[in-house]
């Protein structure tokens, strides 16, 4: 029993060293792709790189049997032994320069930290004045200490009480409940990972004196806590100069984890803990072992997936409700594939109830009839559209007969009303098995059912355009005021705030720069903006004959060629994405659904990246300003476009400029 006992102690031990290789290296990797801008987030990265190498060694250690093989994973240990001291103080300067406590002495030990401990990694790699000898006891194979390790030692824990120091130091400087909070948590965790690397047995001169469960026990205790502490620290260090609100940094970690780290850490304690099994079921280890793993990693994704909605709730229990609704709209939202496909299912049914190959309907856009969907061969479709005039037989043919159909050419057309029975949304269209609408009263009332779900179809893609429209003029508002919102705030520090080192327009600019671009070429949104007022405007005024629009175009234009890369010009260069966007909407003034098309984008992806656009033509305008009010001068540094290099203005705007 008590052998038993052992063996489980040291395959737990064995399993959550895996385990917190797992965590550090699936948080480093979350932290590089999220958040590498900041410099906080970079640090700890560094933290939990050389965490990570520590356990690896250490897994490695508890697989060999002998000193003399012990001996390399020894030494491959002291990589994290080494450097911990080193990163700890990185860490920890940088999360007291980001509350804009700055001091050279601080900013000059970091490197020499780095610099001591790569010494220190020599000395235990070349010679035996920091370890040397050692003994081999399960899970306690060790170096002994030489005759440098004190001083080692007195590296190791300076540093790391520094280190402490500075998040101590740098807690007292927030403002904010939450930002003291969470420094309060960084501070608690920051000394587990700490104390579980440093080799304390070295000090034993015969680790045999202990208990083995007392020791296994301990260390199991210790390595759970430290991959506690891990996650704890990631989870604070996750909203580092992060932009995003709190609920989707929180959201997105904690799916990460569980999906990744806890589906990889089952593998691991699976493949560890499966016993041999040739004798119980006639089968290899290899074989139970595969079935094992594949069905704990199908049923682990099940379980995580049925249980999202319980982890969301227990997550944003305060905004349970909202987000409820949130979910439920974007489960219930059409996109434009979602449409098509409704109404090509309905058109086939349609088709199929009446005996008739060729059906389609039709919707109208920008003054002009598409076709939404159409089953059967399209040619005598487009002839039909060609020849007809639909706008005005859809407003001046009401429904003629009861079946709802008036025959045009060689298709029966039904106007497709909204709800309210006025506007016209569209017209469903069948090709014509007779000379007049002849259907029966069972086919009368299904076509009537399928012709309301047409209805109900269009009117919501109508009402989602419209609420879509709304969300894109609002969208750079609230993007704004969340980076302002999770912005931490500090002692001493409100007069240089600045968010990612970047000019934060405010939501007015924004809108003055979206509208100003909307009428690029001439109307009230150009002629009436606010941007008129701006200095470099102002300034720029003699080069285009005192003309304000003349001028506010003119630094639009190089706005918008500032954000034009190197090199010859694509339209499927990802690079080049922004740029084109911005001179075919505003320059050469195409609709969003040409310039999707020439540009191989979706409507959506369009309308998403198309404001990313706007944002940086905005960062352009706003820096340029910037640049002369702090030159307080005649604004050269503003360097207006030439009146030659403007693209050729039509008669009418220039005439309504001179206005």
């Amino acid at each position: 029993m008590a052998d038993l006992f052992l063996a489980s102690l040291a395959l737990g031990n064995i399993i959550l060293s895996s385990a917190i290789i797992i965590v550090s290296f699936s948080l480093f990797l979350y932290l590089i792709a999220n958040n590498w801008r900041n410099s906080v987030a970079r640090s700890f990265s560094a933290l939990l790189a050389i965490i990570t190498i520590f356990y690896i060694g250490d897994v490695f250690l508890q697989r060999v049997e002998t000193f003399p093989d012990a001996v390399i994973w020894l030494k491959f240990k002291w990589f994290g032994i080494a450097f911990i001291p080193a990163t700890y103080l990185h860490f920890s300067d940088a999360v007291l320069r980001s509350t804009h406590d700055t001091s050279p002495r601080r900013r000059a030990a970091v490197p020499l930290s780095y610099v001591a401990s790569a010494a220190f990694l020599i000395l235990v790699w070349l010679t035996d004045l920091v370890v040397r000898d050692g003994f081999y006891f399960p899970q306690a194979t060790q170096f002994k200490a030489g005759p440098v390790f004190p001083l080692f030692a007195l590296f190791f824990f300076a540093l790391t009480g520094w280190g402490f120091y500075n998040l101590r130091a740098a807690r007292r400087r927030t403002l904010t409940p939450t930002s003291r909070r969470r420094m309060l948590y960084l501070a608690a965790a920051l000394v587990a990972p700490a104390l579980g690397v440093f080799p304390y047995l070295i000090f034993a001169s015969f680790p045999a004196e202990f208990s083995p469960a007392l020791l296994l026990l301990i260390t199991l205790v210790a390595k759970m806590g430290i991959a506690l502490m891990i996650i704890v620290m990631a989870y604070t260090v996750a909203y580092q100069g992060a932009l995003s609100p709190d609920r989707v940094i929180k959201h997105n970690l904690v799916h990460y984890l569980l999906r990744g780290p806890l589906v990889a850490i089952a593998v691991i304690g699976l493949m560890l803990s499966v016993p041999p099994v040739e004798r119980w079921l006639g089968l290899s280890r290899e074989t139970v072992l595969f079935a094992t793993v594949l069905g704990a990693i199908v049923l682990l994704e099940l379980v995580i997936n049925q249980a999202k909605p319980l982890i969301d709730r227990a997550i944003f229990w305060g905004d349970r409700d909202e987000l409820d609704r949130i979910q439920e709209i974007d489960k219930r939202l059409l996109t434009t594939s979602d449409l098509r496909q409704l109404l090509e299912n309905i058109m086939a049914a349609t088709c199929d109830l009446l005996r008739v190959p060729t059906g389609f309907v039709l919707a109208p856009d920008d003054g002009q009839w598409r076709i939404e969907a159409a089953t059967g061969p399209r040619e005598s479709m487009r002839q039909f559209l060609t020849s007809t005039d639909l706008s005005e037989l859809a407003h001046s043919e009401s429904a003629e007969g009861a079946s709802g159909f008036f025959a045009r050419g060689d298709f029966w057309l039904r106007p497709l009303h909204s709800r309210t029975g006025g506007a016209i949304l569209g017209i469903m269209g069948v090709e014509a098995r007779a000379a007049n609408p002849d259907l029966s009263e069972h086919e009368e009332d299904l076509v009537a059912a399928l012709a309301a779900q047409a209805e109900l179809a269009l009117e919501d893609r109508q009402l989602q355009q419209g609420m879509f429209s709304v969300l894109e003029q609002i969208t750079t508002e609230i993007e704004l005021l969340q980076r302002a919102r999770g912005k931490p705030r500090y002692t001493g520090a409100l007069e240089k705030e600045r968010v990612e080192e970047e000019i934060l327009p405010s939501p007015a600019f924004h809108r003055a720069v979206k509208d100003a671009l909307d009428h690029y070429w001439g109307g009230p949104k150009l002629t009436e903006n606010p941007l008129l007022q701006l200095k470099i405007v102002q300034n720029a005024l003699p080069e285009y004959e005192n003309n304000p629009t003349r001028a506010l175009r003119a630094l639009i234009l190089r706005a918008i060629e500032s954000q034009k890369p190197n090199g010859p010009r694509s339209l499927t260069s990802p690079e080049w994405l922004l740029y084109n966007i911005l001179e075919l909407k505003v320059i050469q003034g195409k609709r969003v659904r040409e310039i999707a098309r020439q540009l191989a984008l979706s409507e959506s992806d369009l309308y998403r990246k198309q404001r990313v656009a706007i944002q940086e033509v905005a960062k352009t305008l706003a820096s340029m300003e910037e640049r002369n009010v702090q030159a307080g001068v005649d604004p050269s540094s503003a360097e207006p476009v030439p009146t030659a290099t403007l693209h050729k203005e039509p008669a009418a705007v220039k005439s309504a400029d001179r206005a």
